[in-house]
């Protein structure tokens, strides 16, 4: 597959596409699910989906590989899939869908940082200017509006910010740490191992989930799967599968550069489906975005 020409930026590219849909569906979903016991039902439900995957294939969790692989797969998921995902969920929940898209646009900067520091990937200067767009574009975020005709209140806003920044941080570091293994990883043994890590650090993170017995009977409220189930396939099995293959066959500078489209698409989406408003500093902020993005692909 890797002689099929941009393949890994036609992958780069799919992922946000489905990931925008998802996030959209996690949105309507978060209204009535915390987000701790969201990323708990996404993760079962993600393991199922992949250890079947894998046993369809006729492949096994155990491989001739480094025990210190494993590991690595595993911390990966515990901080990309565990962690972050609940930092994303947390965010979602307080600045919705279009504002949390321009946040998520931090994303490019953690990454191609990481990769410069740790995988020998260069930036240029355009590049770095990039950088600077797209951290404007998400300092920005802390004048504008949210959902509704209200003000988000500022303390909630803040704080949206600050999960949202973790989690693109925490998502990066998740990623290139195992950079260098999907070279030569299969995709799907591997999603496995980071999954079982996120599954892991998920339940660790329970005892810190306030009100967990109201929380967790949230799952419980079948009304809300139509919405839940599909968000959870389409972002947590069919995007992650895309993702992963565009970090395979690309440079993860190149691939995370991509992936921020992810922001146009959930901005539409938001306005669209959502009904969130669409104001000039919301446009202002989502072009600073993406001129940074668009830099740091092409400079």
């Amino acid at each position: 597959m890797s002689g099929i020409p941009y393949i890994g930026e036609i992958f780069a590219l799919a992922a946000p596409i489905c990931w925008s849909i998802a996030v959209i569906l996690f949105r309507k979903t978060g209204e009535t699910v915390p987000a701790l016991a969201l990323n708990l039902f996404k993760n079962v439900v993600s393991v199922v989906l992949f250890f079947g995957t894998l046993y369809l294939m006729g492949d096994t969790l155990r491989r001739d590989v480094p025990t210190g692989q494993y590991w690595l797969l595993i911390a990966s998921g515990a901080i990309g899939i565990g962690l972050s995902d609940t930092l994303f969920f947390m965010t979602l929940n307080r600045v919705g869908a279009a504002l949390e898209a321009i946040i998520n646009t931090s994303y490019s900067p953690s990454i191609i940082i990481l990769s410069f520091l740790f995988l020998g990937e260069r930036l240029t200067p355009l590049q770095m200017l990039g950088v600077l767009l797209i951290l404007s574009a998400v300092l920005s975020v802390g004048w504008m509006r949210g959902p509704g005709s209200q003000e988000i209140p500022r303390k909630k806003l803040i704080a949206g910010i600050g999960f949202g920044l973790l989690a693109t941080s925490t998502q990066a570091v998740s990623i290139v740490m195992i950079k260098p293994m999907l070279d030569t990883t299969p995709l799907i043994w591997a999603n496995c191992w980071r999954l079982l890590g996120g599954l892991a650090m998920t339940i660790l993170l329970l005892p810190l989930l306030p009100q967990r017995r109201a929380a967790m009977r949230s799952l419980r409220n079948f009304k809300v799967w139509p919405v839940m189930v599909p968000g959870t396939v389409m972002g947590t099995y069919i995007s992650l599968m895309f993702w992963l293959a565009g970090m395979k066959y690309t440079l993860a500078s190149t691939a995370s550069a991509i992936n921020q489209t992810a922001t146009l698409w959930t901005f539409v989406l938001a306005a669209w489906w959502l009904h969130e408003p669409v104001t000039g500093r919301r446009i202002a902020g989502l072009a600073a975005g993406v001129v940074g993005v668009a830099l740091v692909t092409f400079g």
